[in-house]
């Protein structure tokens, strides 16, 4: 499996070897203002599993509910969100958009849905939880 992506430049573009872990959408309040409005959709992939093809990208630190960092990476360039990798966290996040194809990326699971704006509505029979999912549970 190779999945490639970008920013929206070109600046930036990076490759996967693997499959996602799972998908999902975030409500949370940061990633609705690093969205621009809705929820961030993302693809989890194991940490270390993203090479950086061409480019170099911009970190912002940020703390996660956990209290631990995120590193949200994005275009220096252009500001595409690109990835995130969440200190206390097994994986790492990739912005659905960033991705090349991703017609196959629609999310398993709905995350922080306790802060999803109304105008969002979230699909009947969808996978949610008010936050985080507990530790054991698969993304899908």
């Amino acid at each position: 499996m190779n999945r490639e992506g970008g920013c929206a430049c070109g600046a930036i573009r990076f490759t996967i070897e693997t499959a996602p872990l799972g998908t999902g959408a975030c409500h949370c309040t940061n990633c609705q203002k690093f969205s621009g409005g809705g929820p961030n959709y993302v693809a989890l992939l194991p940490k270390g599993a993203l090479r950086v093809a061409c480019g170099t990208p911009r970190l912002f630190c940020d703390r996660g509910d956990s209290g631990g960092e995120v590193q949200r990476a994005f275009c220096p360039d252009c500001g595409t969100p690109l990835w995130s990798i969440p200190e206390h966290a097994p994986f790492m996040t990739v912005k659905v958009g960033a991705f090349d194809e991703s017609a196959d990326l629609g999310p398993g699971l709905h995350v922080y849905c306790v802060s999803a704006p109304k105008w969002h509505p979230i699909p009947d029979g969808a996978t949610r939880f008010e936050k985080m999912p507990p530790p054991d549970t698969a993304p899908a």
